[in-house]
C-alpha cells in the first residue's frame, strides 16, 4: 500500500474520532514509525509500506483516536524551538507557556532564577540556555517530574540547573532576581470536565484547589521572602483569574503588576515586582 494512501486513511480515522488537526497528527505518527522527518513524507508518497511498517502505525493511530496525547505517543514535545522528552510523569508543556519564557528573556539578565513547580523542566532549562551566566534552581513536589526534568537537562546538555524536591519553595534562605511558576490552576470541580487528552496529565499538575488559586495564593505570599529587592515574579494563570490574582498581588504589596495576553487574546500571564517596605526605603 502506498505511503500516501496509508496517510490518508490514518487522517480520516483520526478525523472521525474528532482529533483536531487530524492530518498533521497522522503525519507525525507515520514519520515517527518510519523514523524520518515529517516533511520527508512528502517526498515519499509513492513509497510502498509493508505490513511490518503499517502495524505499529495502526496501534498508534488507535491510541491517538482514543485520546492519548500525541506527545506521549511520540515521547517528545517541541518547546521554544527545542525537543524535550514528554511522558505521563509531568504536564505536557503547552505552546502558550513558550510566551512566558519569551517574556522572561526580555528582562535584564538575572543572576539567580527559581522555577517553581518545574514539571518537565522546560521553563528552567530554556531560561538557563537563554541566560547562560545565571544560577538556576528548579523545584517540584513530584519525584517523577523531577526525574523527567533531569533527563531533559541531560538531553539538552544543560548542567547549570539545580533540581530540588520541594513544596513550592526550597528550604534554603537564598533569594532570587526572577521567580517563574506555571502552577496548577484548575478548580477541583472542573477537572472532570476537561478535554480527554488533559486527563493524561498528572492530577497533581492540574488541581488548583476549590477556586483554582490555592497554590497561586501560597506562591504569591511565600515568594516575597525569596525575592531580592526589586525581584520579579512571572507566572501563568487560568483564563479567568487575572483580576483576582492582581488583587492578591496588590494586597501583598507587589508593584508594577502587569497582566498580558496569550496569542488567543486570553489574559494568561502575570508579572509583578517585590514592593519596598518602609524599612527598605
Amino acid at each position: 500500500m502506498p505511503l500516501l494512501e496509508v496517510l490518508q486513511g490514518a487522517a480520516a480515522y483520526l478525523e472521525k474520532q474528532e482529533v483536531e488537526q487530524a492530518r498533521l497528527n497522522a503525519e507525525h505518527l507515520l514519520a515517527h514509525v518510519l523514523n524520518i522527518k515529517r516533511l520527508e513524507l512528502y517526498l515519499q508518497f509513492d513509497r510502498p509500506l509493508s505490513e511490518t511498517e503499517r502495524a505499529p502505525l495502526r496501534n498508534l493511530v488507535r491510541q491517538r483516536g482514543a485520546g492519548r496525547p500525541l506527545q506521549h505517543l511520540l515521547g517528545t514535545v517541541e518547546f521554544c524551538g527545542r525537543t524535550f522528552r514528554s511522558d505521563p510523569r509531568a504536564l505536557i508543556p503547552r505552546p502558550e507557556t513558550e510566551q512566558l519564557v519569551e517574556r522572561a528573556l526580555t528582562y535584564a539578565p538575572p543572576q539567580d532564577i527559581l522555577d517553581v513547580a518545574t514539571g518537565s523542566g522546560v521553563i528552567a532549562i530554556s531560561l538557563a540556555i537563554g541566560f547562560p551566566k545565571a544560577r538556576v534552581k528548579a523545584t517540584d513536589i513530584s519525584n517523577d517530574a523531577l526525574l523527567l526534568a533531569t533527563e531533559n537537562a541531560s538531553l539538552l546538555n544543560v548542567n547549570t540547573v539545580c533540581f530540588e524536591k520541594a513544596d513550592l519553595f526550597p528550604t534554603d534562605s537564598l533569594c532570587y532576581d526572577l521567580i517563574t511558576a506555571n502552577l496548577p490552576y484548575i478548580p477541583t470541580d472542573e477537572i472532570s470536565m476537561l478535554d480527554r487528552e488533559v486527563a493524561h496529565d498528572p492530577i497533581l499538575a492540574l488541581n488548583g484547589g476549590s477556586d483554582g488559586l490555592e497554590l497561586i495564593g501560597r506562591f504569591v505570599s511565600m515568594a516575597l521572602s525569596h525575592l531580592n529587592p526589586d525581584g520579579r515574579i512571572l507566572m501563568e494563570i487560568g483564563h479567568d483569574q487575572d483580576l483576582r490574582v492582581i488583587k492578591l498581588l496588590s494586597e501583598h504589596n507587589y508593584r508594577d503588576i502587569l497582566s498580558f495576553r496569550d496569542y488567543q487574546g486570553i489574559p494568561r500571564f502575570i508579572e509583578a515586582v517585590k514592593g519596598r517596605t518602609a524599612e527598605s526605603l
